[in-house]
């Protein structure tokens, strides 16, 4: 079979990886196809948590044994232990499948290679690498899980060409266009839980679910950052505590935060988690042991601008998208999109690696993993005030 087959086929298989988009935490989105003289036979898509792997469900999805030369495809190493579901490399060997086609290799240190040699050593071929950027990138948050133990801090910007993301006057609704907002509920679908500051909370009253055309509304676990509780106002408490999600709601807080409003959050049914912090700042170092404890994989970070400028500061963003229309405000006074540095070489710039552009209308969204220079200055009076 030439190359470009091989990658068809795998296509095809990272379309079923995507169509289980976000719903398979804490494993990652996989798809699988089974071939037969050049034609599908069977399909799968990992199932939700505790449900099969995508390659046992391509091989079911045949109904009897494959024939003789058959090719699995999958995006993703198959498994080589037996967890709750029992080992897929297992079921290839069982079922006589003589060519499996990988994507890419499990991340996992600990077992990365291994299910490929367990079936070169059953006599199947093995093909791997096969689109391999693709199938890498379709696993961002569960990538960095598995070989970390612990959350992805993903941010999200939107800004004119100069870096702002509002006027002077705080005017921000819209500065990216329709397709790029899409693309942002997209992305909503995929982070189990979505986080913003008080301050957007009390600008902008937010809703935090994903709303795709066609889709039902899903609400992840939704984090306002909040170390002194500001947004709880019983004259006008913000929809995140008061809307049918509302269980899905979680408030970050600090000691320094009053009972009274913590337990006001709790008869409401929000959750609190009151992290030790010697400053009315959260830690968010504790933020991110507390996610690894409680076993959310990822969090999409929304804003506002001085939330996404303590995450830099702190060293605690691991991904961005960076959405930028065609615009201009080349106002000293409109608001950055982050600052709190003091960058004085560029050897000292913060930096993105394994990058990826898309064009979304007339806006373009950057995205990829932040990388920080080993000199690193923070402008202490910005951050002052805790």
């Amino acid at each position: 079979m030439s190359a470009p087959d091989h990658e068809k086929f795998m296509r095809r298989a990272l379309e079923l990886a995507q169509s289980v988009w976000g719903a398979t935490h804490p494993n990652p989105m996989v798809g699988a196809v089974l071939v037969e003289d050049g034609k599908i036979v069977g399909e799968g898509a990992t199932a939700p948590d505790g449900g099969a792997h995508a390659e046992k469900l391509a091989l079911l999805a045949r109904g009897k044994r494959p024939h003789a030369g058959a090719t699995l495809y999958t995006t993703l190493e198959p498994c080589s232990t037996h967890g709750r579901t029992g080992a897929c490399t297992e079921a290839i060997i069982e079922a006589g499948v003589a060519q499996v086609v990988v994507g890419t290799i499990d991340p996992n240190p600990d077992h990365a290679g291994q299910g490929l040699q367990l079936l070169r050593d059953a006599g199947v071929e093995v093909i791997a690498d096969i689109l391999a950027q693709e199938c890498t990138d379709l696993n961002l948050i569960f990538n960095h899980w598995i070989t970390r133990n612990e959350a992805l801090l993903a941010v999200k910007t939107a800004t004119t060409l100069d870096g702002r993301i509002a006027c002077r006057t705080g005017e921000s609704q819209w500065i990216t266009g329709e397709m790029s907002r899409a693309d942002v509920m997209k992305w909503r679908r995929l982070f189990p839980a979505i986080a913003v500051g008080a301050g957007t909370v009390k600008d902008d009253n937010p809703r935090l679910t994903s709303r795709i055309e066609g889709k039902e509304e899903w609400c992840p676990w939704r984090f306002v950052f909040d170390g002194l509780l500001r947004t709880v106002d019983d004259r006008n408490m913000p929809a995140l505590y008061t809307d049918e999600y509302r269980e899905r709601t979680i408030v970050v807080t600090t000691p320094h935060a009053g009972v009274g409003y913590v337990r006001k959050l709790q008869e409401l049914g929000v959750k609190v988690w009151r992290l030790p912090a010697e400053t009315q700042r959260v830690s968010l170092k504790g933020f991110r042991l507390k996610c690894a404890e409680e076993k959310i994989t990822g969090v999409y970070f929304e804003g506002g601008a001085r939330l996404l400028s303590e995450l830099l500061r702190d060293r605690q963003i691991d991904y961005m998208f960076s959405y930028r229309a065609p615009m201009l405000f080349a106002d000293e006074r409109a608001i950055p999109v982050m600052s709190g540095l003091r960058t004085e070489k560029i050897a000292q710039a913060i930096r993105m690696d394994a990058v990826r552009h898309e064009i979304l209308g007339a806006d373009v969204l950057t995205r990829g993993r932040v990388v920080y220079p080993d000199e690193f200055h923070v402008d202490e009076t910005v951050f002052s005030l805790g």
